[in-house]
């Protein structure tokens, strides 16, 4: 799976151009850090994600965001006893808005996330965003959220994504 991913960095950058940010197809790849109550059953986690944004103004761009998202169990000893918490996984199916100023962006994903692990319903899906584009490859900082029925699912993440 490693060897995939890097053989598809490769040749994204390969295909890149320097412009301004503009619509299009936008797939990333995202390493994401739990926090509060997805902190303590799950390590760490990891995404995809793909969008699509057209230009609606020379600014604002609006679209389709969807994704996986993957977040690993954690094992904790309690008690003497171990115990291992399941992986916990989401696919969002959001709209997308993204303000760009010459490079750097805000934006925000709206919608909601399917639960895909056995026992996660899903709920609603939020991910305001902040990053900035070197033409065609972009480094941003999200904050990614789903509200589930009694709690809600949080993480801040860090990520890449590839324009086309």
């Amino acid at each position: 799976m490693k060897k995939i991913l890097l053989i598809a960095a490769i040749a994204v950058f390969g295909f890149t151009s320097v412009q301004a940010q503009e619509g299009g197809v936008k797939v990333g790849l995202t390493v994401a850090l739990p926090m509060g109550d997805a902190g303590d059953i799950s390590t760490f986690g990891a995404g995809l994600d793909v969008a699509y944004l057209a230009n609606v103004a020379d600014s604002f761009l609006v679209g389709a965001a969807t994704g996986y998202q993957h977040f690993f169990g954690k094992t904790e000893t309690i008690a003497g006893f171990e115990i291992e918490f399941d992986d916990v996984q989401f696919i969002p199916i959001a709209a997308a808005a993204r303000f760009d100023l010459d490079g750097l962006f805000f934006g925000a994903d709206l919608g909601y996330a399917l639960g895909v692990n056995d026992g996660n319903d899903g709920g609603f899906y939020y991910r305001p965003k902040i990053g900035y584009s070197f033409g065609n490859i972009s480094l941003l900082a999200s904050y990614i959220g789903v509200s589930l029925e009694n709690t809600s699912w949080t993480s801040v993440g860090l990520g890449v994504e590839f324009g086309f």
